[in-house]
């Protein structure tokens, strides 16, 4: 940023918006100097201290200033493309489109890709175009979003959840075999919070079952396993554009494969059926399948664009930052970091996740522990809730299309929790599970030196604080 432009001209230029699906507003932070986002620590620095009497309990907090803003946005180099677009009229998916998808698959390794509305349809077109449908099994895991299973639930079929690796937060390859019967079809691999998942154990399940492959890679962009992006391991990849992603674009997905057959079925499918190559607006050249419409539009294409600019890089800052920050935080008693299989050569971090295990810090709950680190400055998140037992799959299962589908004993909503229970995931989701956000691992390293101080200092008045939260 230039010297002459002052802070406050440059937040109200740059002004946060929201997260999106995975944030909570506790981790909503207030605007910061980007460039400061971007830059290492160029001059000697005075470590924080964790000495002291913790915020909670009224000494000062670890952190005052704002956290790094996202996404970013450089008008000077970001504009011009997006304000062309603008201008033409031409709004609906066109050539800055086509471009957009031509430079994903460039990034990726991929041979194809296919811009959409955003990453749940993305999810929905490639187990459509898979054969995915009502009867069908989907294995999926219990640790992610929402949109993993909603998407199953869309196409007619019927997740069945595998328990998680604690260690790494991914679904655990050695019980996968457990749970696929006649009806399984597919399985999804969830990189969630931007971690890839053991694919080197899951693609020969996959294959010695006969099973296609969708790598949810909505939180992984250019992760890489052995340095092969994911996303181009299994039968199709589908990403989210989405405001809080790495790669955000406010709403918008991509499905990426190398097979043309399955991505010309994609685009017909998402364009009312028409044959791939049809051009938006077409209404004489009749559709080769039933299909729907989940275009995307120009203007959408021309932020990705320039946003993708700045990926790699990124990507390589937040890789620096969570490693840095690990080795700060690991000795700490209680503080157990995410762990990478050892074939990941390149992590996405869309989240930096940790266990914590309250017997490291006086049985001080998770809450209590969140509550303290926030008012050191360093917002925080316990993250997903389970998803295995919640309402919305019961909802699905008492639907008239699902009890035309499924036998009476399949959809009995008591019966099906037992069935898919995860006690691993249960003791992630519901006491262990702190998540730091993407935008916090761009700024300097110093940053991470005070997160992990406000760590150490709660640890230090951890007992202090179990007697506050009994008050």
């Amino acid at each position: 940023m230039k010297k002459n432009v002052s802070r406050r001209e440059f937040i109200k230029r740059n002004s946060l918006t929201g997260l999106g699906a995975v944030i909570t507003p506790s981790l909503l932070a207030a605007g910061i100097d980007s460039q400061a986002a971007s830059l290492t620590d160029s001059a000697p620095t005075v470590l924080p201290s964790s000495s002291g009497q913790a915020a909670l309990l009224g000494g000062n907090p670890i952190r005052t200033k704002a956290w790094p803003t996202w996404p970013i946005w450089k008008p000077e180099t970001d504009e011009q493309q997006l304000l062309e677009v603008i201008r033409s009229g031409v709004w609906s998916r066109a050539k800055v489109a086509t471009e957009f998808e031509q430079k994903w698959a460039q990034a990726l390794g991929a041979k194809r890709s296919l811009l959409v509305v955003n990453g749940t349809n993305a999810l929905i077109i490639a187990l459509n175009q898979l054969n995915v449908r009502a009867g069908d099994e989907v294995i999926v895991p219990p640790y992610t979003f929402i949109a993993t299973v909603s998407a199953v639930l869309a196409t007619g079929a019927m997740p069945v959840f595998v328990d998680v690796d604690p260690e790494t937060f991914q679904i655990d390859p050695a019980k996968i075999e457990a749970k696929i019967t006649p009806r399984t079809k597919a399985i999804i691999p969830v990189h969630i919070l931007g971690l890839p998942a053991d694919m080197n154990r899951i693609m020969p399940i996959a294959k010695k079952h006969n099973l296609v492959v969708i790598e949810d890679t909505c939180q992984a962009h250019l992760a890489e396993i052995n340095h092969q992006k994911v996303g181009t391991i299994g039968n199709a990849g589908c990403f989210s554009f989405q405001n809080s992603k790495n790669l955000a674009i406010g709403e918008g997905g991509a499905v990426v494969s190398n097979d043309d057959s399955f991505m010309d079925r994609c685009f017909s499918y998402q364009n009312y059926g028409n044959p791939y190559g049809t051009a938006v607006g077409s209404v004489s050249t009749g559709s080769v399948m039933q299909g729907t419409k989940l275009r995307t539009t120009e203007y959408q294409a021309a932020i990705g664009l320039a946003l993708l600019k700045r990926l790699d890089g990124e990507t390589t800052t937040r890789n620096e930052n969570a490693a840095y920050l690990k080795s700060k935080i690991k000795d700490i008693p209680g503080i157990v970091p995410y762990k990478l299989y050892d074939n990941v050569t390149r992590a996405a971090f869309h989240l930096f996740p940790f266990r914590y295990q309250k017997e490291g810090f006086k049985g001080l709950s998770r809450a209590g522990f969140l509550k303290a680190l926030q008012a050191e400055g360093i917002p925080c998140s316990s993250g997903y809730a389970t998803l295995n037992n919640q309402q919305f799959l019961n909802d699905a299962f008492q639907s008239k299309n699902f009890r035309k589908m499924y036998p009476k004993e399949m959809l009995d909503f008591k019966q099906y929790v037992a069935q898919n229970h995860c006690p691993q995931n249960d003791k992630l989701c519901n006491e262990e599970a702190v998540w730091f956000t993407q935008n916090m691992l761009l700024g300097p390293k110093s940053d991470m030196d005070e997160i992990a101080a406000a760590i150490e200092k709660i640890h230090k008045n951890a007992d202090q604080l179990v007697k506050l939260s009994q008050k």
